[in-house]
């Protein structure tokens, strides 16, 4: 069994997440900066990859689905640029029963903040 065909109870099925959601709070920043060069997102593809951008930050992702807390979750680890600089990260998130998607995203040796996500249409 794989986990996109047969989650476990409370566990986060693949197709829940795949799409692409965007950022509309972060902690750390506000939406004129987290939006400063395009509508900030988060984007998970089918096979277990990703791509996000916010702020001048932007990263390529490597994702599983998984639970934080006895809740469905989605983690990855990331490789991109912040500023043009070679950066890399982790993150995770945690689909809220309303929808939302809700998690935090670190920068290696920089910066972190919590974020919120809608699904596009």
């Amino acid at each position: 069994m794989t986990e996109s065909s047969a989650p476990r109870s409370g566990s986060l099925n693949r197709l829940q997440i795949i799409g692409r959601w965007i950022i509309t709070e972060m902690e750390s920043w506000d939406p004129e900066s987290f939006n400063m060069e395009v509508q900030a997102y988060v984007e998970f593809g089918p096979e277990g990859r990703g791509r996000f951008q916010f702020c001048l930050v932007q990263g390529f992702m490597d994702y599983c689905v998984t639970e934080r807390d006895g809740e469905p979750a989605v983690e990855w680890s990331w490789e991109g640029s912040d500023e043009m600089d070679p950066a890399c990260g982790r993150g995770w998130a945690v689909l809220e029963k309303a929808g939302e998607l809700r998690g935090r995203i670190f920068i290696h040796n920089g910066d972190d903040s919590a974020f919120t996500a809608d699904r596009t249409e």
